[in-house]
């Protein structure tokens, strides 16, 4: 079985947000910060050079594959912001739909500016996100 790519660092969170490069994406990244703080209560970390993330889980897949991965975060990642609503959003469709502009992944939500999209909805959303998670493997705090 191979390791995850993606691990928790040391690296300082403000120290990361604060080197975005692009204006817009900064001050945003800095936004989703302070409410990813206020909806989950916990202290970001870093996973890999470029996540946020809020809480961890540890996960063992049917397959015997098990790691530990962010529980929810973001990036703010030159094309978009990337939210990171764990496992997915299998029954999202009626929040989404109230949410503005936006792209899905498997686990992503894509949105290119937070003026783009309704700020109570994200909220909403990242609640709904470890909720659900907490359902399939426990949700730890940072």
């Amino acid at each position: 079985m191979t390791d995850n790519k993606t691990r928790r660092t040391e690296q300082a969170v403000g120290d990361f947000l604060n080197a975005v490069d692009h204006p817009v994406r900064r001050a945003d990244a800095l936004i989703l910060d302070d409410m990813f703080r206020r909806v989950t209560g916990w202290t970001p970390k870093m996973w890999g050079p470029a996540m946020v993330g809020y809480g961890s889980y540890h996960y063992i897949y049917d397959s015997g594959r098990e790691g530990d991965f962010l529980a929810t975060g973001f990036s703010p990642r030159k094309a978009s912001l990337s939210l990171y609503i764990m496992p997915g959003y299998q029954d999202f469709g009626d929040i989404l739909d109230r949410l503005g502009k936006h792209k899905k992944g498997k686990a992503c939500l894509y949105i290119n500016k937070l003026a783009d999209v309704d700020l109570t909805v994200v909220e909403e959303i990242i609640r709904a996100g470890l909720t659900d998670l907490n359902t399939r493997w426990p949700v730890q705090p940072t």
